[in-house]
This record gives structure tokens, C-alpha cells and sequence, in this order.
């Protein structure tokens, strides 16, 4: 995840790069952080989605929520065709489709999970690449707002002459500096999958044991965190980095049970097959508590990497599904990102 700011600092470098000026320039701006205002139908999938059967807020899921349709590849697709059959220009059609590809790819290679694929797939990915507080990304794309700011402020007669020679410069090798700042930024996204692929691989084979490159994340800039099902009752955890290779690492219990939980394997599998049919799978290697609270079975579910992360991380979520003993009924809590834990609509599970 890049912040939204940056996205547009990107769409700026492309037009500029092209000597795009005016509305076609402001198009592509606009294009760079389009995917972001999915926040609006998200709004609205907000609104509604108690009131929804389990299998139609899915459905509305995959396509209101955030990061969802509006950062998949027929999105992209389909903003590139209506760009093309409103304008015709082949080249404002390149740089708008450039524009939202870029955003998409910068979300992807950093820290959430994303569905590129839908409609034709559900299954969710992520490249995992980027830290998402990485300077590279985040700042450098920042110039090119900058110079725009400077350069509006001093035709409203800011700054008394000052920067004359900053923006003079940026005047006559602006297209210059923007397209070397561009291939910079871009061999830095292209590059960054390739080395991970290296660094897990050489991680597997210090380990002796293969890491999923699609759930290794980064934590920190050259720094990342994985996990692998050990045995049958165990995952391990690892943290490495570029530098340092392996710099920690952990044992984490599949299930653990407090007290006398009698069939406990049983309700943690229950909560598993429930957890599977909602949205949006944030949990790559799940983990079970399993207790009992005043006469309820409860079975506290979450990532196996949960409490290792040092900055906020997609799969930070627990679950808590409480389950009645006599009828079997259950009710589900969440808390998403370290907040406060509140209960679930009854439709966001199926079974």
C-alpha cells in the first residue's frame, strides 16, 4: 500500500515525462488515484451489508470493497477502453493506462492482498515486494508535486523572486529530470520482486524447507517475515532480512487448548470451516485458542505471524467464535488492525 498522495506524484511524473499538459495532464493525475475512491462504494457495501444474505454480500464484497474490483486487472482494462473510445489519442490512452496500471502494481507489491484476477478468480494474492513505508516510492514521487506547488505559488507573486533559478531549471530539463526520477522509481518496483525471490529462495535452503513467496511480507525496509507449517502441530516463524539472512525465528502451536476442552480439535476445525467461507481470507497460516468461558467454547483464531509484527500488517486481524455447547449455535467477534473487538452479522459466515 502506497499512500494515495504518492499515487498521484506517480501519474504526475508520467504526464509530465510525456509533456502532457493541461486536461490531458489532469486526466491521467486523476487516473493515478482513481482505484483509491473505492472508498465511496465501500461506503455504500458498509451501509447495506447487514441486511444481506451471506452469499450476496460475498458477491458485493468482491466488488464495493476496498481494494477489490477497482484494483483488479479488468478494471484497468475497462478504464483504458472508455479512455480510448472518449478521446481517441493514443497517447493520453498510453499514459492514463500507465497511470492506473502503476497505482494497481504499486498496491500489489507492497502489503495487502489484492483479487487481480476477479471475476474470473476469488483467490486472493499479494507480491509482497515493497515496504509500504518505503522512502523510495513514497517520497521521490513527491518532486513533481512540489514543483507544481512552487511554481503555482510564485505566479501568485510568493516567495519575492526566490526559487527563480530552482524553477527555471525545472522549465527547460523538467521532461529530463521527470523521466530519469520515473526509470529510477520504476527499476526500483521491477527490481525489489526479483530480489525477494532470491532472498527466499536462499532462506529455503538455509532452512531446508520451502517458503511461500506469495506470504513472506516485508516488515521493514530489506527486512521480512514469513512462516511454514513445521509439523502437523507446529509453524515456524521467520524474520530475515537482505543483510543479516535469518534473524529470528519462532515456534508457534497450530492449536493450543486452556483447561479441559473436550473435543476441542473438533470446535477449532468448526471455527477453520467458517472462517473459509467469509471475506475477506486475510489469514495465511491460522492459529487456535481454544477455551471455555462461562458455559461457551470459545476458539480464538489468527495468523501465526500476528505477534511479530512490528508496524501494521494486512493479516492482523483475530477472530473469536463462540459456540453454545447445547444447540450448537455460534456468534463471531473480530478485531481488525489492534481495534476494539466487536461482534459480526450473522452474515458474514456461512454454515
Amino acid at each position: 500500500m502506497v499512500n494515495t498522495i504518492s499515487h498521484l506524484g506517480f501519474g504526475l511524473l508520467i504526464a509530465l515525462a510525456l509533456n502532457l499538459k493541461g486536461k490531458p495532464l489532469k486526466t491521467v493525475a486523476f487516473l493515478s488515484i482513481l482505484p483509491d475512491l473505492d472508498f465511496i462504494p465501500y461506503i455504500l457495501f458498509f451501509l447495506i451489508s447487514d441486511g444481506l444474505t451471506h452469499t450476496a454480500r460475498n458477491q458485493l464484497f468482491y466488488l464495493l470493497g476496498h481494494r477489490e474490483f477497482m484494483h483488479s486487472l479488468i478494471f484497468i482494462f475497462l478504464i483504458t477502453l472508455i479512455l480510448w473510445l472518449k478521446t481517441k489519442d493514443r497517447l493520453l490512452t498510453a499514459a492514463g493506462f500507465s497511470s492506473v496500471f502503476l497505482h494497481f502494481f504499486l498496491d500489489y507489491s507492497t502489503s495487502w492482498k489484492m483479487r487481480p484476477f476477479y471475476p474470473f478468480s476469488t483467490d486472493s494474492s499479494i507480491l509482497g515486494a515493497v515496504y509500504f513505508f518505503d522512502p523510495v516510492v513514497n517520497l521521490l514521487p513527491l518532486l513533481p508535486l512540489f514543483v507544481l506547488g512552487l511554481k503555482e505559488l510564485k505566479h501568485g507573486g510568493k516567495f519575492e523572486g526566490r526559487f527563480n533559478k530552482f524553477c527555471a531549471f525545472m522549465d527547460k530539463k523538467g521532461k529530463k529530470v521527470y523521466t530519469a526520477l520515473l526509470i529510477v522509481l520504476l527499476v526500483w518496483l521491477l527490481a525489489a520482486p526479483f530480489t525477494k525471490f532470491l532472498l527466499v529462495k536462499n532462506v529455503s535452503g538455509a532452512e531446508g524447507a520451502e517458503l511461500n513467496y506469495w506470504h513472506t511480507y516485508p516488515e521493514s525496509s530489506g527486512g521480512f517475515l514469513s512462516a511454514y507449517s513445521y509439523n502437523a502441530t507446529h509453524y515456524k516463524v521467520l524474520e530475515f532480512s537482505y543483510g543479516a539472512g535469518i534473524e529470528r525465528s519462532m515456534f508457534i502451536e497450530k492449536v493450543s487448548v486452556v483447561g479441559d476442552v473436550p473435543e476441542a480439535s473438533v470446535y477449532a476445525a468448526r471455527a477453520g470451516k467458517l472462517y473459509r467461507t467469509g471475506v475477506p481470507q486475510e489469514l495465511d497460516y491460522p492459529v487456535y485458542s481454544v477455551y471455555e468461558e462461562k458455559g461457551g467454547i470459545n476458539v480464538v483464531l489468527s495468523d501465526a505471524r500476528n505477534p511479530y509484527v512490528k508496524q501494521w500488517a494486512y493479516f492482523q486481524t483475530v477472530y473469536r467464535f463462540v459456540f453454545d455447547r447445547e444447540n450448537g449455535e455460534y456468534v463471531v467477534y473480530a478485531s481488525v488492525q489492534g481495534r476494539e473487538e466487536e461482534k459480526l452479522a450473522e452474515n458474514w459466515m456461512g454454515g
